[in-house]
C-alpha cells in the first residue's frame, strides 16, 4: 500500500477535519477513562493533583489538540465535574485546588490556540496542494492532447505540404495543356493536386454536356465509382452553384447522399464547365480550411478552362497584353471577391534615361517566383512602366519587395530608386473590374500610347 494514503489517513485519525458526533463521545469517555484510571492506579489521589506531573489533564490536553478549543473546553469541564462527583463518593480532597484546576485549563487553552492555528494553516495547504494537483492534471492532460494533435499536424504537413502558393504553382503547370477534344484538359493531374493538397481519397469531375452532367465522360481519382447525376447533393449543387458537403448547415433538408461534397467548376464569368464529386476523403479533412483550398483550386481550374475568353477580354483593349498577365489578373480578381484572398498589383514607372535603357528589363527579372509582370516599353523620349501582379500578397509583401529591389538597384547601379528615375505604386486587386484596374493603372504611370488606346475602345 501507498505510503502517502497510509499517512493521510494517520493523519486525519489523529486530527479530523470535522467536529462531529465522535468528539461528544470522546468528551465523555476520554475524561472519564483517565479519572477512572486515576482510581485503579491512585485510588488515594485520582487527579495526580498532589504527583508530580497532573497526568489527568492528559485527556481534555489531547481534546484540544484534536479539535480545538471549543471540545477541549468542555473536556476541562468534564474533569472538573468528575471532581465533585468523587468528592460525593467520598474519594479527593474536600477543598478546590484553584491553580491545579485554572493551571489545566489554562494549558488546555494554549495548546487548543496552537492547535486551531495550525489546523487552519494545513487546511489551506491542503487545499493549495489540492488545487495545484487539479492544475497539474488538467496541464498533463492538455499537454498530452497537444502532443497528439502536433504529431498528427506533423504527419499532414510531411505527406501533405498545404500552402495556397504551392497550390497556385501546382495549377499553374496545368495552363496549356489542352488537347483537341478533350472534354476536361488536364483533369487527372489537377485530381492529383486535389489529392495532395485538399487530402482527397476518390473523386470525379464530370463534364457539363448542355448544362448535363455527362457521366461517360468522367474523369477519376482513386477506384472508380458510379455516378449517379440525379444525386440530391448533386442536385443542390446544380440549383446553388456553390460547392456544397453532407455537414452543410443550410441544406433544405436532410439529403441522403452518396457523396462528400460537390462543387462546380466555373469561370469567372460564372459558367459551370464540370462537376466535381468528392465520393471519400478523411473525417478529419473535411473542415472549413480544407473545402475552402478545394474551392479555390476549382476556380483556377475553372479559369483554365475558358482562359482563351478570359485573356480576350483584356487583349482585345491592350494588344499587348501578356496573356498570363491577363488571366492571372482575372483569377486573383475572383479570388478576392470569392475568398477575401488579398493580392496586389504594383506598378513601377521608369523616366526615360537613354544610360539606363536596360533597366526596365533588369527589373523585370527580379520578380519573385509566383509573380507575373507586364513591362509597358515606351519610346526612347517616353516612359515605361512595369506592372507586377502579386499573387496571396499584402501591403507587408510589397514593401519587402521594394525594398530588396531597391537594395538590388543599389549594388548593380550604385544609385537608388530616385535617382534611376523609377516611382512605385500599388493597388490591392479586387476593388475594381481588371479592365478598370488596368486604365487607371495605365494612367497613372502615364504610359500615353496604350492609355489612348483604352480611350479610343471606350
Amino acid at each position: 500500500m501507498p505510503l502517502r494514503p497510509l499517512f493521510g489517513r494517520f493523519r486525519r485519525l489523529l486530527a479530523p477535519y470535522r467536529v462531529g458526533y465522535s468528539a461528544a463521545v470522546e468528551i465523555l469517555l476520554l475524561p472519564g477513562v483517565a479519572v477512572a484510571l486515576g482510581v485503579w492506579l491512585n485510588p488515594a489521589d485520582p487527579f495526580f493533583a498532589r504527583e508530580e506531573f497532573p497526568w489527568i489533564w492528559l485527556a481534555p490536553l489531547v481534546l484540544a489538540l484534536r479539535y480545538g478549543p471549543m471540545v477541549g473546553l468542555l473536556g476541562a469541564a468534564m474533569v472538573f465535574l468528575l471532581w465533585f462527583g468523587l468528592i460525593g463518593y467520598g474519594t479527593g480532597w474536600s477543598a478546590l485546588p484553584k491553580s491545579y484546576f485554572l493551571g489545566g485549563l489554562i494549558t488546555v487553552m494554549l495548546a487548543a490556540e496552537f492547535s486551531s492555528v495550525w489546523r487552519g494553516r494545513v487546511r489551506r495547504a491542503e487545499s493549495m496542494q489540492d488545487y495545484l494537483d487539479e492544475r497539474l492534471d488538467g496541464l498533463t492532460r492538455n499537454h498530452y492532447l497537444l502532443r497528439l494533435s502536433h504529431d498528427r499536424l506533423e504527419q499532414e504537413l510531411l505527406s501533405r505540404p498545404v500552402s495556397m502558393r504551392d497550390a497556385l504553382t501546382g495549377l499553374r503547370a496545368l495552363v496549356g495543356q489542352a488537347q483537341a477534344g478533350q472534354a476536361l484538359p488536364a483533369a487527372s493531374e489537377f485530381l492529383r493536386l486535389t489529392a495532395q493538397y485538399c487530402q482527397v481519397d476518390r473523386a470525379a469531375l464530370v463534364p457539363l454536356r448542355n448544362g448535363k452532367p455527362s457521366a461517360a465522360e468522367a474523369v477519376f481519382l482513386g477506384e472508380a465509382f458510379e455516378v449517379v447525376v440525379d444525386d440530391p447533393l448533386v442536385r443542390h449543387a446544380e440549383r446553388v452553384r456553390v460547392l456544397v458537403h453532407v455537414a452543410i448547415e443550410s441544406l433544405p433538408e436532410r439529403l441522403d447522399s452518396r457523396y462528400i461534397a460537390v462543387a462546380p467548376v466555373s469561370d469567372a464569368r460564372g459558367e459551370v464547365h464540370a462537376l466535381m464529386l468528392v465520393h471519400a476523403m478523411p473525417f478529419f479533412a473535411l473542415q472549413e480550411e480544407t473545402l475552402q483550398m478545394l474551392n479555390l483550386m476549382l476556380g483556377f481550374y475553372g479559369d483554365d478552362l475558358s482562359s482563351t475568353q478570359l485573356v480576350s477580354e483584356l487583349t482585345r483593349i491592350w494588344p499587348d497584353c501578356p496573356q498570363p498577365f491577363a488571366l492571372e489578373l482575372q483569377r486573383l480578381i475572383r479570388l478576392r471577391v470569392e475568398s477575401a484572398v488579398p493580392s496586389m498589383l504594383v506598378a513601377l514607372s521608369f523616366a526615360p534615361n537613354p544610360d539606363q535603357s536596360d533597366l526596365p528589363e533588369a527589373v523585370a527579372r527580379q520578380r519573385r517566383a509566383l509573380d507575373v509582370s507586364w513591362l509597358v516599353r515606351g519610346a526612347l523620349d517616353q516612359p515605361s512602366a512595369l506592372l507586377v501582379v502579386m499573387p496571396l500578397a499584402g501591403s507587408e509583401a510589397v514593401d519587402g519587395y521594394l525594398a530588396r529591389l531597391s537594395r538590388w538597384i543599389e549594388n548593380d547601379r550604385g544609385i537608388g530608386l530616385d535617382a534611376a528615375g523609377i516611382r512605385s505604386r500599388s493597388w490591392r486587386i479586387g476593388d475594381a473590374a481588371a479592365s478598370e484596374l488596368l486604365a487607371h493603372v495605365l494612367e497613372a504611370c502615364d504610359v500615353a500610347d496604350q492609355a489612348r488606346d483604352l480611350r479610343r475602345s471606350a
